[in-house]
């Protein structure tokens, strides 16, 4: 008896592209951009492709971002910094997901910057 391997994972790039997308959430209706990547990569991790990198990124991307902004909130009393660092958290929160999902339908792996690995 042959035993087949089912575990086998599909490459799909536009799930890729859909998930580093969905951190724009936080933009557009104010919450999602960790959650709705979370329940993606926790939901096909397995079963697509490259998804287990793209989600580790995206995740520790926007633990980053959050971490980013609390440390700039009492900087703002330090001579008013804390607001270069709020605005440059907002940039590269939208900037680098679309990149990133440019670089996923590239077929790419992905690249955030000043990205802090809380998952490996």
């Amino acid at each position: 008896m042959e035993v087949i391997n089912q575990s086998a994972l599909r490459e799909d790039r536009q799930l890729l592209v859909i998930t580093h997308l969905t951190q724009l959430l936080s933009y557009i209706i104010g919450f999602g951009g960790l959650i709705a990547p979370l329940i993606i990569w926790l939901t096909s991790k397995d079963k697509v492709e490259g998804m287990d990198i793209h989600g580790k990124a995206i995740l520790n991307f926007q633990l980053s971002l959050i971490l980013y902004f609390i440390l700039s909130i009492p900087a703002i009393l330090l001579l008013g910094l804390g607001i270069l660092g709020i605005i440059g958290v907002v940039i590269l929160g939208f900037v680098m997901p679309i990149v990133n999902a440019v670089r996923a339908g590239n077929g790419e792996e992905p690249s955030y910057f000043m990205t802090i690995g809380f998952i490996n």
